[in-house]
């Protein structure tokens, strides 16, 4: 039950935001879709700065955890090298 909690409480912000910006609720698809887009990339600039601060190695990080929660958890798996024959 909190997630739903958190993602009511993060939604009535954006909603806020919106309506200060002056951009109508529900948004038009394109800019729903890019704003979404914006979170999901924003969620993961602070784990990515983090990692390049630390040295820790960034690709591997951006092809699975990045990759997984940005595009769904199908992108994150590893691909099975092709079959000869």
């Amino acid at each position: 039950m909190k997630p739903y909690l958190i993602s009511l409480g993060a939604g009535m912000l954006v909603g806020v935001i919106y309506s200060l910006l002056g951009v109508r609720s529900p948004a038009p698809p394109a800019i729903a879709l890019l704003g979404l887009l914006g979170m999901l990339l924003g969620e993961q600039a602070v784990p990515l700065v983090k990692r390049i601060a630390q040295g820790q190695p960034v690709l591997p990080y951006v092809r699975t955890a990045c990759a997984g929660h940005v595009l769904g958890p199908q992108a994150a798996k590893p691909t099975s090298p092709e079959r000869e024959g």
